[in-house]
């Protein structure tokens, strides 16, 4: 129970995570009223937090190394609480978008550190379901903002519907009071006592004999330089991280969940409160979903979960198209919506995450997570700056979204044949049997 606890504590940083990146697709069809926007401009206020996302990650990787993952935490609540506050209080769409950012930077943190600190402290044979529970609180997050939104739609009050992250800001700054650091950020910095107190009380003595061995063995074994990223194994390793966190972002789900009161309201549901409660729909699905990966994880394993997923994204995306090309608007969006979701948040959405924070060795696990990290935030902003523009190019241009959807679909198929050719499962070993995989892969290449 102990373990869960911590668990739930650490993943209030994905609560955040969800809840300050989908405030703002409620946010944006009054933003876009008051301050005459843009689509372009539109396109930046969706997408300027992914700006201090990419940022949040370059610099977590050191803090989270150098104060450890639980200080690193309270610091993202801060982070999070300032943007909060001045995303609400803007006169204009500079300072709006200049604390979106800042409220991003801890996003970025966050999208780091929680999981990897969850990943850490995880027994293994169930680390799957617990390192997924930051995901489920990131859909969760979201669903609770789209929720504030919809309410919140009836006054156009959009101001409140910024500062009202920072509840759940307070939230994790008492519940950080509580938890224990990393056991393997305490082995990293010689802090052999205070480790195996916390792994004791998360598996029992016997188990944290082992781990402790395994965590010992696997510190000897690593230099910790950056030039380890790009050994043989570990660069396959860096590899596979990088292209799944680019996939989780351009194969189009994200977007679509970014822009889905936008897409609705294109869709046929015009007034902002039928485009929200749409939304609030489909994020309901996302949220039970993600609960059936919770259950999945650690049963069928990450491989699986993702070979089915991306196939699954790459029919619903095409479906997307189809639809939006034949006007077939209306409830054949929402459901195909609901399609891409469900296959999108049992795969791509948790397992890019889950992975990342499982394939490193100890030593380099920070750093390595930060650079996939920064490359997923940069996938992010490209993707949601670029949405708008280019449905309305292709609206323009061939009478329909259709091509948008497509594009998409072809990104789909190509992200399945990486996940089959490249990505190894995971499921039910250790953190250090996995980075040992990759050091042993080195050395064979080396020799």
């Amino acid at each position: 129970m102990y373990v869960y606890l911590i668990s739930l504590t650490a993943a209030v940083g994905g609560f955040l995570f969800g809840y300050d990146l989908s405030i703002v697709s409620g946010g944006v069809i009054f933003l876009r009223a008051q301050f005459h926007l843009s689509p372009l401009q539109v396109g930046f206020a969706l997408s300027s937090a992914t700006i201090g996302c990419v940022c949040g990650p370059i610099f977590g990787a050191p803090l989270a190394d150098k104060i450890g993952r639980k200080k690193t935490l309270v610091f993202t609540a801060i982070v999070y609480g300032v943007g909060a506050i001045g995303s609400a209080l803007p006169s204009n769409m500079t300072q709006f978008n200049a604390f979106r950012i800042l409220g991003g930077v801890g996003v970025g943190l966050a999208s780091v550190v929680s999981p990897m600190y969850i990943a850490e402290i995880s027994p293994a044979r169930i680390r799957g379901f617990l390192v997924t529970i930051n995901q489920f609180a990131i859909v969760t997050g979201s669903l609770c903002s789209i929720i504030a939104g919809y309410f919140l739609s009836f006054s156009g009050n959009w101001r409140v519907m910024f500062a009202s992250a920072i509840v759940p800001v307070i939230c994790l700054l008492l519940g950080l009071m509580f938890v224990p650091e990393s056991p393997r950020w305490l082995m990293e910095k010689g802090d052999a006592g205070r480790s195996r107190e916390v792994l004791e009380r998360v598996d029992g003595p016997a188990a944290a004999e082992r781990e402790i061995q395994e965590i010992t063995e696997s510190l000897r074994q690593e230099s910790g330089g950056l030039r380890e990223l790009f050994h043989p194994g570990v660069k396959r390793a860096l590899l596979i991280a990088v292209a799944l966190a680019v996939y989780q972002q351009f194969t189009g789900v994200s977007p679509l969940l970014f822009y889905a009161p936008v897409i609705f309201q294109q869709a046929g549901f015009h007034k902002a409160s039928d485009a929200m409660m749409q939304t609030v729909i489909v994020n309901v699905w996302n949220l039970f979903c993600t609960g059936l990966a919770l259950w999945l994880v650690d049963r069928v394993g990450r491989r699986p979960l993702l070979l089915v997923g991306t196939a699954g994204m790459t029919f619903g995306q095409l479906l997307m198209g189809i639809f939006f090309a034949l006007k077939l608007t209306g409830i054949y969006v929402v459901v195909t919506m609901m399609i891409c979701v469900a296959f999108y948040v049992t795969s791509l959405a948790p397992l890019a995450w889950l992975i990342m924070s499982e394939i490193f060795p100890t030593r380099i696990r920070s750093t390595a997570m930060a650079t996939a990290s920064v490359f997923l935030w940069l996938s992010a902003f490209v993707a949601a700056q670029a949405f708008a523009p280019a449905s309305a190019f292709f609206q323009r241009t061939m009478g329909s979204v259709a091509a948008v959807f497509w594009i998409f679909a072809a990104i789909c198929l190509s992200s399945f044949i990486f996940s089959w050719r490249m990505v190894p499962e995971t499921k039910g070993r250790s953190l250090e049997e996995i980075g040992r995989s990759w050091l042993a892969r080195a050395d064979a290449v080396e020799h």
